[in-house]
């Protein structure tokens, strides 16, 4: 990551398992494809499976929005941006776009993930050496200007 960029996921491609009856991306694994790319993410924050286990914590997303902007197909192999929208020591609000190598957008996420204590379960401040991190990466991201659709919502114009 380097001033005025967010993050970039490596190259994640699409799987034949993923493709519908309409030989397209099924909705489902768009997801699938911001879950990876977010965990990159997660990994340099410090979660993950060794978080959990000398910890006992977690990220649980709490709500997730995706736009889709242009069909993905199998063989198509696309990248995954990533960026700190807002945070507290609880929580951070995200926004990933997702790129096609050819550099056109296919869909966008966004994101509300929550940071969860498993003897509850219920949701906790992040410990320092996280929010750290977090802090670090929103200050960075605050930076860029918001990208299109943040916030957006659902429903018929009349």
């Amino acid at each position: 990551m380097t001033e005025n960029t967010p993050f970039i996921s490596t190259l994640l491609e699409i799987e034949p398992g993923w493709i519908d009856y309409n030989n397209h991306l099924n909705m489902g694994y768009y997801t699938v494809l911001f879950d990876r790319a977010a965990d990159q993410v997660f990994e340099g924050f410090g979660f993950g499976p060794d978080y959990i286990a000398a910890h006992n914590h977690t990220t649980f997303a709490a709500e997730f929005h995706v736009r889709y902007l242009r069909e993905l197909k199998l063989g198509d192999r696309v990248r995954s941006s990533f960026r700190i929208i807002d945070h507290d020591e609880k929580r951070f609000h995200t926004f990933q776009e997702l790129f096609h190598e050819d550099g056109w957008l296919a869909a966008t996420g966004e994101c509300m993930t929550l940071h969860v204590n498993l003897d509850g379960p219920r949701v906790a401040a992040m410990p320092d050496f996280i929010l750290t991190r977090v802090r670090a990466m929103a200050a960075s991201d605050a930076r860029l200007p918001l990208p299109e659709g943040v916030g957006g919502k659902i429903g018929i114009r009349r």
